[in-house]
């Protein structure tokens, strides 16, 4: 069997024909002879479906960093640790300003980044300890990792309700003139107890100060967490973007003689991870107790529904055990695979309330012997069967309520049996990637969907569409 791209004409009428639910009649393409071809659709072909667990991810290299205490009716509670470290301004030796020195303020600078999942008009409090060992240059940080901090001496709180597309006014400390009133991006200020800014900074001893990294080493750094008693409701995750202006901003008065003057002293931000926490519900727990049983007895029981979720949780195994017997009755070598796309749709009621919403994109890959995941050949650039990544799909569609996989190219490598299927899965990937597929594991989304899996009695079921032609012999 061979693959065939399919001419306009081909494709239009594959469009209109997957509004059907099955045909196997003639379509229309009869242009007479022996040649004529057939074009059909079929979309009863088995898919075995599974909830596992998702890939652990390495957090410290991410471009934004979740932080939430999330309480999924569905899914289960989901807590999100932000661990930073602390540096000397400029990551240098530093200098103590001349005279004496009052602390008027000091805020912990956090800049939102979109992604936001949850309920936005709850009541957040987050808190502020310091860490009891710090992050390492060069050292891959997980997700699972758990890290030591001070829970005994709370540096800083701030209740809130999370507003990352709204910017802020601040004061802007301008050394030797006026202070003025600035505009600046969505962003969270955390109040710091300045006991923890002068036992640390300004009363430290020459030799610290002489040193950044003798500085890290004794300040180690901060682990912001939400606190569970004051955070009202499901609560939700917040992304926070990447080190980048992200600081420990000291206000300050100098005073020397008669002069006084204002002066702001930034402990920038240069490493970050992140300690991620699932506690899953009855429900989801039942489903990886069968995920479970069928790799411990090699069974192969399916579920009727998926739970996919982001911050690195939950992703779906898809099998298909009769893909071997498809067109098994027509004879493979007479059947051309025009098409073929796997469709997922949300399960209703499980985006209630509006908050829920599916996530918004979602990727399918599959391993290779060694189980390390591999692009398939639709989503592979290097392939011939790509077409790009908005045909490859997964985007979710508010009016179907699905997402689309393109599966063409491999479908028709299991069917001529090229591939042998190590493992076939669906994830959560986040948006911001428009140039390639992504397919390894993220902590970068915080999305979630209750989507159909094998029941062919709701209309949510998975379902493989493959449109063929029978070339009459």
């Amino acid at each position: 069997m061979k693959f065939f791209r399919l001419d306009l004409l081909t494709l239009l009428i594959s469009l209109f024909i997957f509004n059907s639910c099955k045909n196997q009649d003639t379509i229309g393409l009869k242009p007479g002879g022996p040649g004529a071809l057939s074009g059909s659709l079929v979309d009863t072909a088995t898919i075995f479906t599974n909830t596992t667990l998702d890939d652990s991810v390495a957090t410290n290299s991410m471009t934004k960093t979740p932080i939430g205490l999330f309480n999924d009716p569905i899914f289960g509670q989901t807590e999100s640790d932000l661990i930073t470290d602390l540096n000397l301004p400029l990551e240098v030796a530093y200098t103590l300003p001349a005279g004496s020195i009052v602390i008027d303020s000091a805020r912990l600078l956090l800049n939102y980044a979109d992604g936001f999942y949850g309920d936005s008009t709850a009541n957040y409090t987050v808190n502020v300890y310091q860490l009891t060992q710090r992050q390492n240059s060069g050292v891959t940080y997980y997700d699972t990792k758990k890290w030591g901090y001070n829970s005994g001496v709370l540096l800083g709180s701030k209740s809130f309700q999370p507003r990352p597309k709204d910017s802020i006014k601040v004061t802007s400390i301008i050394p030797g003139a006026p202070d003025t009133a600035i505009k600046i991006g969505p962003q969270l200020r955390i109040p710091i107890d300045p006991t923890f800014i002068y036992q640390n900074l300004f009363k430290a001893s020459s030799t610290t100060l002489a040193s950044n990294l003798i500085f890290k080493n004794i300040v180690k750094g901060l682990f912001i967490t939400m606190d569970k008693s004051q955070t009202t409701g499901i609560g939700g995750t917040i992304m926070m973007q990447a080190p980048v202006d992200s600081a420990l901003a000291i206000y300050i008065r100098a005073t020397t003689g008669s002069v006084i003057d204002t002066q702001v002293v930034y402990l920038d931000v240069t490493q970050h991870a992140t300690q991620i926490s699932h506690t899953y519900s009855q429900q989801v727990q039942n489903a990886l107790n069968v995920s479970a049983q069928n790799a411990k007895y090699k069974t192969n029981i399916s579920d009727s529904v998926m739970y996919l979720q982001g911050t690195a949780g939950l992703k779906a195994k898809i099998s298909f055990p009769y893909i071997s017997s498809l067109f098994k009755s027509l004879g493979n070598n007479n059947v051309i695979v025009n098409r073929a796309e796997i469709v997922v749709t949300a399960v209703p009621g499980s985006d209630i309330p509006a908050y829920l919403v599916p996530q918004p994109k979602l990727t399918l890959y599959r391993y290779d012997i060694a189980h390390t995941p591999i692009a398939i050949e639709d989503a592979s650039s290097s392939s011939g069967a790509f077409f790009g990544v908005g045909q490859f799909g997964g985007f979710y569609n508010l009016s179907t309520r699905s997402y689309h996989f393109l599966v063409t190219g491999y479908l028709e490598e299991l069917l001529n049996n090229r591939t042998q299927d190590y493992g076939t899965y669906i994830s959560t990937v986040d948006t911001t990637n428009t140039t390639s597929v992504d397919i390894a594991p993220t902590a970068q989304t915080a999305g979630r969907v209750l989507a159909g899996g094998n029941n062919k009695k709701q209309p949510y079921g998975i379902k493989l569409n493959v449109i063929y032609t029978k070339v009459a012999k």
